[in-house]
């Protein structure tokens, strides 16, 4: 099933696009997003909170995640990422092993991409400059 995608993040917008199998989902609530700051006991960067203001999650065609409000909790405590990669967030995966963490002291973070099994940050690749250049780099092609 497809469903319309709309995302505002940063400029980044899409609009009237199509995300095979993507689950339509409402914006967070500001009630999700406190819990998902008591949960992971971090700063959740703004860019992300932005993100769930208008969509609360993604799900790309290609099996990109960025999670919702209510996921990135268990998703940080089941990585244990507080403990490996102290003062990062998990905010999404590709569906094969791989995660996207961003820092969470840091507006201006970069993206960073790791395998799940192994969260040394020294071992960590950046992937794009910022969030919304991340966001933008998983927009489907034109043609939707």
């Amino acid at each position: 099933m497809a469903v319309p995608l709309l995302v505002r993040v940063a400029g980044v917008c899409w609009e009237g696009c199509r995300v095979p199998g993507s689950v339509s989902r409402a914006a967070a609530t500001p009630a999700d997003v406190r819990r998902a700051r008591a949960e992971t006991a971090t700063n959740l960067p703004a860019a992300l909170v932005a993100l769930w203001s208008v969509r609360d999650g993604l799900l790309t065609e290609s099996g990109v995640a960025v999670y919702s409000a209510g996921d990135i909790g268990e998703r940080n405590a089941t990585y244990e990422v507080a403990q490996y990669a102290p003062g990062f967030l998990l905010i999404g995966d590709d569906g094969g092993g791989r995660g996207f963490l961003l820092r969470a002291d840091d507006p201006e973070s970069a993206v960073f991409s790791s395998g799940l099994g192994d969260l040394e940050p020294a071992d960590f690749d950046v992937v794009s400059a910022d969030f919304a250049s991340w966001i933008e780099s998983l927009r489907p092609a034109p043609s939707c």
